[in-house]
């Protein structure tokens, strides 16, 4: 081992602690309560919308308001294309729907970015169970088996956020606070309205003293993590 000075660490061990934190370092985002439910609208299946299917819902008894795909659509754009995502940090990436689908999301995907190619995507998926990149064996896209914890690392600290919680927290101050050992979860509702109502997480806490949008929520936490690691 090379030794020290005044009990310092040379230069290049430094840099080698430095560069395995670097790679320890990442988030965990989870999508909670989805809208993301297809079914036989005329001859073909469609991704449930507010839109474009109120009649239909309306006739099967369900309220139009509560089937908004497009804010898990908004919310996977602002977290993929974040440079928190685009330096590597962006460790995993879950849709966790109303009906109990739970969705993993490949860091890799390249989510459409049109709302009608996204809702052709989500059909695909939710009958094929996966989708798998063209040009290779990697699956972007793919139902797995629950309960979401059991795919969470052990050395992780899960929050949700709500609106609704008593404490308000500035969100550059909290990321400070989280060990470099432990991963970091924001759990995230991305439903129109209502809290989400989960037991895995740690805590509960507020971002905003006013209600945001999941894609907005996203966007202040990736901001806050890219600061904190010194992404640019």
């Amino acid at each position: 081992m090379t030794p020290t000075v005044s009990g310092l660490e040379p230069p290049e061990e430094k840099q080698e602690a430095a560069e395995a934190l670097s790679r320890k370092q990442g988030v965990i985002f989870v999508l909670e309560n989805a809208s993301l439910e297809t079914a036989k609208v005329g001859k073909d299946f469609k991704l449930l919308n507010c839109d474009d299917h109120a009649q239909f819902l309306k006739r099967h008894g369900k309220d139009p308001a509560d089937y908004r795909p497009d804010i898990a659509h908004q919310a996977l754009l602002a977290i993929l294309d974040s440079p928190l995502a685009k330096a590597g940090k962006l460790k995993a990436l879950y849709i966790h729907t109303r009906k109990n689908v739970l969705i993993e999301v490949n860091p890799q995907v390249r989510i459409p970015r049109t709302f009608k190619r996204f809702c052709g995507l989500l059909v695909q998926l939710l009958q094929k169970l996966s989708i798998r990149a063209t040009n290779g064996p990697d699956k972007l896209l793919k139902v797995i088996k629950g309960p979401i914890t059991k795919h969470f690392p052990l050395n992780a600290e899960r929050v949700g956020l709500s609106h609704k919680s008593a404490e308000i927290v500035t969100l550059p101050e909290y990321v400070k606070s989280v060990s470099e050992e432990r991963i970091p979860i924001f759990v995230v509702g991305a439903m129109a309205h209502g809290k989400i109502d989960i037991t895995y997480v740690d805590k509960f806490m507020s971002i905003s003293q006013y209600p945001l949008s999941a894609a907005y929520c996203i966007g202040r936490i990736t901001n806050a993590l890219e600061q904190h690691w010194n992404i640019i």
